[in-house]
């Protein structure tokens, strides 16, 4: 059956309400990075449990642009919001690992994804909340999130709606423009955005996903990315069951 977007929307805030009681617990609690995703979330939190909600801000070298935007959505949406600054535990641990092991550049990005995942279960264990995450369709198909990162969370919402949706849903969520209009980034490093590093525009994304895609590069490079990020759609890998001998 198809659905009309807003009605989508609403759906979502029962899901997430439904999600929270068959799980006994109080409310949610949401990461903001100043991009789409978290801001769309954020507010389908809100109207799931106006009283039992958070949402969390956690630099960690973050741009100005990002500390902007996050600032602007929780002023324009009136959100409960908390900032935890989690640079000097990067630049600890940054420092400790690297004693050990000289890391990649992105080994440490995701380790900047586990942190704050840590922080935001952390605080949801203090007030009985749920994690929620902020995955996309086309992340979470292409395995664009980091495992144990943004990728470790007790209920995905928006994981059935592709880029283009989401951005759809930030108007009817009343988004701020800037957000909206913004270059889709992951802020894993200074100036990386998420299409460049992909290799192609969301746009394109949401075409293949549609079934809509003639371009072969792109089905090779969405195929690719998918087939090796299977682990991280899964829960940890297993062996076979150990049959008992009956005795």
């Amino acid at each position: 059956m198809n659905m009309k977007l807003e009605n989508y929307l609403d759906y979502l805030v029962e899901f997430i309400q439904q999600t929270v009681k068959k799980a006994n617990a109080k409310g949610v609690i949401v990461g903001i990075s100043g991009g789409i995703d978290s801001a769309v979330v954020a507010n389908l939190a809100k109207k799931a449990f106006p009283d039992n909600y958070l949402t969390v801000w956690m630099p960690i070298n973050s741009s100005q642009e990002d500390f902007d935007c996050a600032e602007e959505l929780i002023e324009k949406n009136n959100l409960k919001a908390v900032s935890v600054d989690l640079k000097a535990t990067f630049e600890q641990f940054k420092t400790t690992i690297n004693e050990i092991n000289e890391n990649s550049v992105l080994a440490l990005a995701n380790a900047k994804a586990r942190l704050r995942m840590t922080t935001l279960y952390t605080l949801a264990q203090t007030n009985e909340y749920l994690v929620l995450g902020t995955d996309n369709l086309n992340e979470w198909h292409m395995g664009y999130f980091t495992k144990f990162g943004d990728g470790g969370v007790d209920a995905v919402p928006i994981i059935h709606l592709l880029k283009s949706e989401v951005r759809a849903a930030a108007k009817i969520l009343n988004v701020p423009t800037s957000i909206i209009e913004r270059a889709p980034t992951a802020g894993l490093w200074e100036g990386q955005t998420d299409e460049k590093e992909i290799g192609y525009s969301y746009e394109e994304i949401d075409q293949y996903l549609l079934g809509q895609n003639t371009n072969q590069g792109l089905k090779t490079r969405i195929d690719h990315l998918h087939k090796i990020s299977e682990h991280k759609r899964n829960i940890a890998i297993t062996p076979l069951e150990f049959k008992r001998e009956q005795k």
